[in-house]
């Protein structure tokens, strides 16, 4: 009976994240297909599986081949002004495109670093430096460098925005993939040891490391 309860409890912690991802695979192409499968079968006559999800990844391709040409681009963010000017899809695609953007790793707005913070009232903090920027005091006060700083919740996607004092940030030696990897496993994926890294120089770049996370 022992190894019986061991083997049922290993075989479904197996099979259930197996069977989930599996799921998720199927309904996905489902409705990708489902997008323009149906005008193929009426164009071509028959049904033929997949070639809907297949002409939507070429699609996606072209667009990404012609945001990266030059002339493409102002294209695209001509038609991105005009359509922005529209109440409505302006108040959808704007912050989507924003959320997307942020955890993109190949845009400079997005997600700069895996920041570690110090809050009296929460704790150790972790989170994503998101934007750093000088509050000017009234009555002749210093300037303070501050850095905006977002802390996910209960969803990667929700959190809050937190602005806190550059001298009360830690760098560790983690790149946002790493960090991202982190929420969406709850903590499990951070590495037994993560080493501290350097605080950058005034005005230095902030870019996340490019190994994984080193040893104390």
């Amino acid at each position: 009976m022992s190894w019986l309860r061991r083997s049922f409890i290993t075989g479904f912690f197996v099979t259930v994240p197996l069977v989930i991802s599996v799921a998720a695979f199927v309904w996905s192409f489902a409705v990708v297909d489902g997008l323009l499968g149906p005008w193929f079968t009426q164009w071509l006559g028959r049904e033929v599986p997949g070639l809907g999800i297949l002409a939507t990844a070429l699609g996606v391709l072209v667009v990404g081949a012609v945001a990266n040409n030059v002339f493409g681009k102002r294209v695209l963010q001509r038609a991105e002004f005009l359509l922005l000017k529209v109440p409505l899809f302006r108040t959808v695609y704007a912050p989507v495109k924003q959320l997307v953007a942020a955890f993109s790793p190949d845009n400079e707005t997005g997600f700069k670093r895996v920041v570690l913070v110090d809050d009296p009232h929460r704790g150790m903090l972790l989170g994503f430096l998101t934007r750093e920027f000088t509050l000017e005091g009234a009555g002749g006060e210093r300037p303070a460098r501050l850095a905006a700083v977002y802390v996910p919740t209960n969803h990667l996607y929700l959190g809050d925005v937190l602005v806190f004092r550059e001298s009360a940030i830690s760098y560790p030696d983690l790149s946002v993939e790493e960090g991202i990897r982190i929420f969406l496993t709850g903590g499990m994926a951070i590495s037994p040891r993560v080493r501290i890294a350097a605080m950058p120089a005034p005005g230095a770049p902030r870019e996340g490391p490019s190994s994984g996370p080193g040893s104390a």
